[in-house]
């Protein structure tokens, strides 16, 4: 079945692609592990997205011998990694905005300079050319 130009799939055709009861997905619906969408006629209808829920949960439980409490803890663990992934990629990208801001603004400022040097070029030097640092100067 399709809805909007994506794939849809009955409880049935779920049920026998994964080689599991009916109940089970409905055991994993009202346990809030899977929320698949409805037709006006209450069907349930699992998108991609639903599947690949699914079959995480079914890794869990079947290969990794994680119980329904774990899944659901497990599940809420990755949708809040995934949440704090974006907003550090978020923030990063905020961050090289700022830089190239503050780069433009300096370059900006030193354009428009009465005097074109650079920083190090202001800095007053304590000795004699040649000599060094701390060396005495003869009078």
């Amino acid at each position: 079945m399709k809805k909007s130009g994506k794939a849809y799939y009955m409880i049935s055709a779920v049920a026998q692609r994964y080689n599991i009861h009916p109940q089970t997905l409905r055991l994993y619906e009202r346990e809030g592990l899977l929320k698949p969408s409805r037709t006006e006629g209450n069907t349930r209808l699992y998108s991609e997205d639903d599947l690949e829920q699914l079959e995480t949960i079914l890794s869990l439980t079947r290969d990794l011998g994680v119980n329904l409490a774990g899944v659901e803890i497990i599940l809420n663990m990755r949708r809040k990694i995934e949440l704090m992934q974006r907003e550090v990629n978020d923030f990063m990208e905020y961050v090289k905005r700022e830089m190239v801001r503050g780069v433009d603004d300096w370059e900006k400022r030193l354009s428009t300079a009465l005097v074109k040097s650079a920083p190090t070029d202001l800095v007053k030097a304590s000795h004699a050319p040649g000599q060094a640092p701390n060396a005495k100067v003869k009078t």
